[in-house]
């Protein structure tokens, strides 16, 4: 619901598809009651796979322009970012927002480690900004278990992916700890 509700301060009349795991319609439709949601918005059932969900929810829009593709794990992104990534993707044809790892790194294979420059490291965020039509023809691919984001596919594609500035608190939920922690930065927000 946050994220919805971003997408729409940031582009008034954008269509929203929503892609959600096969059997939880229902559940989505209680929520949106008991919360009073009402933003507008398209649902669409998704696949055994991230890969097949997207392609789901790209066979949902119409026309042609730029997609936005986001990780409902991530509520915490802003208006000002989602419409500075769809300028990038304008002027690149893509825009991945990544920020810089902070955290030292090592790489770790067969029982040897060695150190790996954080310099050179981004982390990818969503969301994900394309041209529609590029898009759509990067997932008439194959699936492959490599394809962990959509610029994993567009990159496959033979699509050059252009990196962009993310949001440091655009926070992906994966734990419990990470629900203290978007609580809290809801609650700064408010």
């Amino acid at each position: 619901m946050h994220t919805l509700v971003a997408f729409r301060s940031a582009y008034p009349g954008i269509d929203i598809v929503l892609v959600l795991p096969d059997g939880q319609e229902d559940v989505w439709k209680e929520l949106c009651k008991s919360h009073h949601f009402d933003e507008p918005h398209t649902v669409v059932t998704g696949g055994e796979t991230r890969f097949e969900s997207v392609r789901n929810g790209l066979a949902a829009l119409k026309g042609e322009g730029f997609v936005a593709v986001h990780d409902g794990v991530r509520p915490l992104i802003n208006p000002g970012t989602i419409r500075f990534l769809f300028e990038e993707a304008e002027a690149h044809s893509n825009a991945i927002p990544t920020v810089q790892s902070k955290d030292s790194l090592r790489w770790e294979q067969d029982g040897i480690n060695r150190v790996v420059d954080r310099n050179f490291v981004k982390l990818i965020q969503t969301p994900q900004v394309f041209e529609l039509n590029k898009l759509r023809e990067a997932y008439v691919q194959e699936y492959d278990e490599s394809f962990t984001d959509d610029a994993t596919v567009w990159e496959r594609a033979g699509n050059i992916v252009y990196l962009a500035d993310g949001q440091e608190d655009n926070l992906k939920i994966t734990g419990p700890e990470d629900l203290k922690i978007a609580e809290a930065i809801l609650s700064e927000r408010s």
